[in-house]
C-alpha cells in the first residue's frame, strides 16, 4: 500500500458566492489596505470584522492572559518564594524534548538571576523513560534537593510526589499535559487543563505554562510597578525559549501562543541569545567549521517557525535522543560563544547520527508493512523490536502515520531484555494518529493491559509488557474500527480559496507574510490554482525533488515539488494542471522572486474531462456509431507517418510502454500540433494490423509498442479499422 493509492480530496475554506461572507471580507481588505486575497485569509482564520483583523495582526503583548488566572499559580510563586528567602535548594525537573529543554532553561536562567540556589535534572530517555521516578527523586534527596519543580511534566506523578513528600521534599508541579483522574497532591498544580482551571486559553506549551510563572514571580516580587511592565521584563528576557519550545511541541499559534511565538520569532531573528546564535550559524555552515577563534561565516537565514520545526528542533530533540538532554539546557545556558559553538557542532552531529538511526528504523518498518499489515482489517500500524532506538521510533511514527494515512504504534525493548526475550519485559512505545481517533482515548480502551502511558490526541506515548502486546494489537484495532471510517483514511488537503493565475505575484506572497508565524490552527495558506500549462519539468536535489516550468497567458512561474522526483511525476509537458500550493519568495543570488510550493497536482479539470469524453467516443466508435465528416477521428496518412516515427524514435531510446495521455502530450509537443486521443487509439490499432508496429492492449490504457524494423512497406487502405472508420463516416 502506498499514499498514492489512497484517495486524494481538495476542499475549500472559503468559496465565494454568500453576500455576506464577501461584504466582510472587503471590508477587511478595504480597512486594513490589504488584498481581497489576504483578507479571505484573515476570514479563514476566525477574524470577521476589520476590528477582529487588526487585533490578529497586532498580536500585542499586553493581550496576555494574567498569569494569575491559571489555578494554584499563587500557591506556585509563594512556595518558591519561601525557597529563596530560605535559601532551599530547587531543582527544576524537566522532560528531555524540546518543550522540557526550554522550560529547564527559562526558569533556571529566571530563578539563578534573583540569587536561587538551583540546578536542574532531566531524566534519561533510554534509562529512565518519560517522567518523574523515585529512583531519581532518592538522587536529588542526596544532593540536598528542598523543591522540585516540574516542567512539562508530573501531572500523573501521584505516587512520585507521595513519595517526595516522604523524605521531606515539596513539589510544585506545572505541566500542560492531559489530567487523568486525582492531581497530585503537591504544594501547587500549575495546568490549564486541570478540570477547575478557569484559564481562558487551554493550549499552552510545558514553557507556557512556565513563562508563566516568571511572569507570575516577576509581578509579585516587583507589585511597585504595573503588570504590563513585568510581563515586559519577562518577555524581554526569554520569550525566545518560549517561542522555540512552542512551536516545537506543535501547539496551535493561535491567540495567546501567536503573540508568543512571534515576538520570540523577532528576538531570536534580531539578536538570539549566544547558544541559539551558535545553533543556527552551525545549521546553516552545515560542514563548514570556522578556525579557532573566528566565527562562522554569514549566512542569513530568516527566523520563521518552519526554521524552529525542522532546523532548531531537530537538534536539540537530538541530545535527548542520542545522549542527554542536558547538553541541550547547558548550550541554550551559555555565554560565550566559543563554548557554545563546539555544543552545537556536538548537537548537529548527534541530529546527523539521529537520522541515520531514523532511516534505518523506517526501512525495516516500510518493509515488515508491506510484508505483514493486513490492510484490509486492522486500522492501526503497531510494530514491535528489540533493537529500535527509544529516541527514534516517535519521529518514525510520524513518518508511517504520514505515509500510509494510518495510526502507528512503534514499540522498543531496547534495554529492556536481559540478553534473552521475556515475557515480563517492558517495552516503550511512541504513536502517532489521524483525525478522528484520540490517540489517548484509544490507549485508555486498553489500559489494563499497559504499564503507563499518556500525551495527546495525536502523539502518545505507553509502556507495555511484552505478554501483552498481541492482545494490545486487538484491542486497539478494535477501537479503531468502531471509531474510525473511510473517510479518515482519504488523504485530505484544504485550501484556503481558489486564485486565478493573473492573481499570483511576489508582492501577494510577501503581504501573506503578515498572517506569520504559522503552524498548527494557523496553517500556512494553501490555494487551488487551475489551468496552467507545463513547459518543463527539471530535477532538483540529486532527483529528490523537482521544479516546474509553468505559465498561463503570457505569464511564467516557477513551482518547486519536494520530495517528488522528476522520474515519478505523471505530467507530461504540454499538458495543463490543477496545483494545490503555496506561495513563497525565494532568495537566490540575490534575486527575490514568487515560488510556488506544490503540494498536490492534478490534470485540469478541463483536461481530465476532454481525457474521458475522448474515451467514450472512442468506445461508442468501435461499437458501430456513425462519424460525421466534419469529426476529426479518422486519421491521415501523415497522422499514421508522424506516430509511427515518434515510436520508432521512443523504441531507439529504450521506451516501450505507453499511456494515451502520454503520448498525445510527447506526440503534441514534438509534431507542435494536436491529435486527439480517439485518433490516437486508432493509429495504434491501425499500425499493428498494417504489421509495422507490435502492439499490445491496444485501445486500453497501458500499452506497448515494439516498431517491427524490417516491415515492408505497406497501405493504411490494408487495415481493417481504417477500413470500418471509412464505413462508419457519414456526411454532415
Amino acid at each position: 500500500m502506498n499514499l498514492n493509492d489512497k484517495k486524494k480530496v481538495w476542499s475549500l475554506r472559503y468559496t465565494p458566492g454568500n453576500s455576506e461572507t464577501d461584504s466582510e471580507i472587503n471590508g477587511i481588505a478595504d480597512t486594513l489596505g490589504v488584498s481581497e486575497v489576504t483578507a479571505r485569509l484573515i476570514y479563514n482564520r476566525g477574524h470577521h470584522t476589520a476590528a477582529e483583523a487588526e487585533i490578529f495582526l497586532g498580536a500585542s503583548v499586553g493581550m496576555l492572559y494574567d498569569p494569575y488566572d491559571l489555578k494554584d499559580m499563587d500557591k506556585a510563586v509563594q512556595r518558591i518564594a519561601h525557597a529563596l528567602d530560605n535559601n532551599e535548594k530547587i531543582t527544576v525537573y524537566g522532560d528531555y524534548d524540546v518543550d522540557g529543554v526550554t522550560s529547564v532553561s527559562l526558569i533556571y536562567l529566571y530563578l539563578k538571576a534573583l540569587g536561587a540556589d538551583i540546578d536542574y535534572y532531566i531524566p534519561s530517555r533510554s534509562k529512565e523513560g518519560y517522567g518523574l521516578s523515585n529512583m531519581a527523586i532518592d538522587n536529588l534527596k542526596t544532593s540536598g534537593t528542598q523543591l522540585i519543580i516540574t516542567v512539562d511534566t508530573g501531572i500523573t506523578a501521584n505516587n512520585e510526589t507521595e513519595y517526595a513528600k516522604s523524605l521531606g521534599m515539596d513539589m510544585v508541579i506545572t505541566d500542560h499535559h492531559e489530567c487523568s483522574g486525582e492531581l497530585p497532591q503537591a504544594c501547587a498544580v500549575v495546568n490549564p487543563h486541570r478540570p477547575d482551571c478557569p484559564y481562558p486559553f487551554k493550549d499552552l506549551a510545558g514553557v507556557g505554562v512556565i513563562f508563566k510563572l516568571a511572569c507570575a514571580y516577576e509581578i509579585y516580587r516587583r507589585r511597585d510597578i504595573d503588570r504590563l511592565e513585568c510581563i515586559e521584563n519577562v518577555c524581554r528576557s526569554y520569550i525566545d525559549l518560549v517561542a522555540i519550545g512552542t512551536v516545537a511541541d506543535v501547539m496551535p499559534l493561535v491567540d495567546e501562543n501567536r503573540i508568543i511565538v512571534k515576538r520570540g520569532l523577532a528576538v531570536i531573528d534580531d539578536s538570539p541569545r549566544c547558544g541559539l546564535e551558535a545553533l543556527i550559524e552551525a545549521s546553516l555552515a552545515g560542514n563548514t567549521r570556522p578556525a579557532v577563534g573566528e566565527k562562522y561565516p554569514p549566512k542569513k537565514r530568516k527566523i520563521n517557525s518552519g526554521f524552529i520545526s525542522f532546523t532548531i528542533a531537530p537538534r536539540i530533540n537530538a541530545a535527548g535522543r542520542i545522549s542527554s538532554a542536558e547538553k541541550a539546557v547547558a548550550l541554550l545556558l551559555e555565554e560565550d560563544f566559543e563554548r557554545a559553538a563546539v555544543m552545537a557542532e556536538e548537537l548537529c552531529e548527534m541530529n546527523l547520527q539521529r537520522q541515520r538511526e531514523e532511516n534505518s528504523i523506517a526501512e525495516k518498518a516500510y518493509k515488515t508493512i508491506e510484508e505483514k499489515h493486513d490492510f484490509e482489517n486492522d486500522r492501526v500500524i503497531i510494530l514491535d523490536d528489540d533493537s529500535w532506538q527509544q529516541g527514534i521510533i516517535g519521529i518514525v511514527s510520524s513518518r508511517i502515520t504520514e505515509k500510509y494515512g494510518l495510526p502507528s504504534i512503534l514499540i522498543s525493548f531496547d534495554g529492556a531484555t536481559r540478553g534473552y526475550s521475556s515475557f515480563d519485559d517492558v517495552g516503550k512505545g511512541s504513536g502517532r494518529s489521524v483525525k478522528g481517533m484520540n490517540l489517548v482515548d484509544a490507549l485508555s480502551h486498553c489500559k489494563d493491559l499497559l504499564v503507563r502511558y499518556g500525551g495527546h490526541e495525536l502523539a502518545a506515548g505507553l509502556s507495555v509488557m511484552r505478554c501483552n502486546i498481541d492482545e494490545f494489537k486487538k484491542r486497539i484495532n478494535d477501537y479503531a474500527r468502531e471509531h474510525l471510517n473511510p473517510d479518515d483514511f482519504c488523504v485530505g488537503y484544504e485550501a484556503d480559496c481558489e486564485i486565478w493565475a493573473d492573481e499570483l505575484s511576489l508582492s501577494l506572497a510577501e503581504e501573506i507574510s503578515m498572517l506569520e508565524p504559522f503552524g498548527v490552527a494557523n496553517q500556512t495558506p494553501s490555494f487551488i490554482v487551475r489551468d496552467m500549462r507545463l513547459d518543463k519539468i527539471i530535477s532538483m536535489g540529486a532527483g529528490k525533488h523537482s521544479k516546474l516550468l509553468l505559465s498561463s497567458g503570457e505569464e511564467s512561474y516557477q513551482a518547486v515539488c519536494f520530495g517528488m522526483s522528476a522520474a515519478n511525476l505523471d505530467y507530461y509537458v504540454g499538458e495543463r494542471l490543477d496545483l494545490l500550493c503555496q506561495l513563497s519568495a525565494n532568495e537566490f543570488k540575490g534575486q527575490i522572486s514568487l515560488q510556488l510550493v506544490v503540494q498536490d497536482i492534478k490534470l485540469s479539470t478541463a483536461l481530465e474531462q476532454l481525457y474521458e469524453k475522448e474515451l467514450s467516443r472512442y468506445k461508442e466508435i468501435i461499437s458501430g456509431a456513425a462519424i460525421s465528416s466534419v469529426e476529426d477521428v479518422i486519421p491521415t496518412r501523415a497522422d499514421i507517418a508522424d506516430v509511427y516515427k515518434f515510436f520508432r524514435y521512443e523504441n531507439m531510446c529504450g521506451h516501450t510502454v505507453f499511456t494515451y495521455r502520454m503520448l498525445h502530450a510527447l506526440i503534441g509537443e514534438q509534431l507542435g500540433r494536436d491529435i486527439s486521443g480517439v485518433k490516437l487509439r486508432f493509429i495504434t490499432s491501425i499500425l499493428k494490423e498494417i504489421n509495422v508496429c507490435d502492439v499490445e492492449n491496444s485501445g486500453e490504457e497501458y500499452f506497448c509498442v515494439e516498431v517491427c524494423q524490417n516491415a515492408a512497406k505497406t497501405n493504411i487502405e490494408l487495415s481493417q479499422t481504417y477500413k470500418k472508420l471509412i464505413a462508419q463516416c457519414v456526411t454532415a
